[in-house]
């Protein structure tokens, strides 16, 4: 039995979605009607829709797509920008307990979205604060991003 996550979003402009979607999954979607669009994905394997209208808020801290490798990062930062799309990268970061490498593009409705590669020097386990002379282990962290800059301050990665 193969498991497709389903993720439906609400939108404001379906057409301006439909064409950030368009170029961050870099396929067409397989349906467009009035006020829907859906792509449904093989890889990643996942059914997504667009819903014009209704309320855009909710608990969703961001979105994101994992990739095989640097350079399907690096693909997908070229496919974005040839799009028009402006995206902020991090290379060789630290996040959910893992160095990876990553872009972040934001859709037309505010959803943020990472398009990463997770693979290389094993898992974080820590965080030690170096900003005085003695190092004190601090709690650990579930994600350093440019959204999230106060996180960043006086704080060294650890690896495994």
């Amino acid at each position: 039995m193969v498991l497709k996550p389903h993720v439906a979003i609400n939108v404001k402009d379906l057409d301006a979605s439909i064409k950030f979607y368009r170029h961050l999954f870099g396929e067409e979607p397989a349906k467009v009607r009035p006020g829907y669009a859906k792509f449904d994905l093989d890889e990643p394997l996942l059914n997504f829709a667009l819903n014009e209208g209704g309320e855009i808020v909710g608990g969703i801290n961001h979105m994101g797509i994992q990739v095989g490798s640097t350079e399907a990062v690096i693909a997908a930062k070229e496919r974005l920008e040839n799009a028009g799309l402006a995206s902020f990268d991090e290379m060789d970061t630290t996040c959910c307990y893992a160095r990876q490498d990553k872009i972040w593009v934001i859709s037309p409705d505010g959803h943020r979205w990472e398009v990463f590669f997770e693979g290389r020097c094993g898992s974080i386990w820590a965080l030690i604060d170096h900003s005085r002379d003695q190092k004190r282990l601090l709690y650990p962290q579930t994600a350093v991003s440019p959204f999230y800059p106060e996180q960043n301050s006086g704080i060294a990665r650890v690896l495994q």
